[in-house]
């Protein structure tokens, strides 16, 4: 049994890339995992200010909604990150949090998921977003693996992505199979 965190950064509720979240999540229960999902739009998260205090003490100085997240991240097995795409990029929510990852970041021990959606039909114009959290994911968790990516595009209205069964399965069957 793993313990799964997944991590939404969409500020809409019942936004596009939620839903699929929460299909992965519904597969991974039905695997018999704990499934924890947090939405960041409920936590208050400052701005990293760059003053790598945190290299000193452990953990950052700001005394905010970071600090259980940071505890969330480093007792996960399985990590899963989402957002949506905001003019090719994640969204600011996503990039806030994974700024403030600079006191753990060397302590995370996980198995990776992405999860991305996008208005833009073609799914190439994703590609910066992915690299931008790889930049995380691939770069500075040294003892992670990424284990699978969704790139949903052409779903920009809310709750779009109910339309396209691909994604939902895709997103289920990654989180069954996590």
């Amino acid at each position: 049994m793993k313990n799964v965190l997944i991590i939404s950064s969409t500020p809409r509720v019942g936004g596009n890339s939620e839903v699929l979240c929460k299909q992965f999540a519904k597969g991974a229960q039905e695997a018999g995992h704990n499934v924890e999902m947090v939405n960041l739009r409920d936590y208050k998260l400052n701005y990293c200010i760059g003053c790598y205090a945190c290299h000193k003490l452990g953990k950052c100085f700001q005394n905010d909604g970071m600090n259980e997240l940071s505890e969330k991240m480093l007792n996960a097995n399985v990590i899963v990150l989402a957002t949506p795409v905001y003019y090719y990029c994640m969204s600011g929510q996503l990039k806030v949090f994974i700024d403030r990852l600079t006191p753990i970041y060397e302590q995370v021990k996980a198995e990776i998921y992405l999860i991305a959606t996008m208005w833009d039909p073609d799914e190439k114009m994703m590609e910066p977003t992915i690299e931008a959290m790889r930049g995380l994911t691939r770069d500075c968790f040294e003892d992670c693996r990424e284990m699978g990516i969704i790139c949903a595009s052409d779903v920009g209205g809310l709750g779009e992505i109910n339309d396209k069964p691909d994604y939902l399965h895709l997103a289920y069957t990654m989180g069954k199979n996590c």
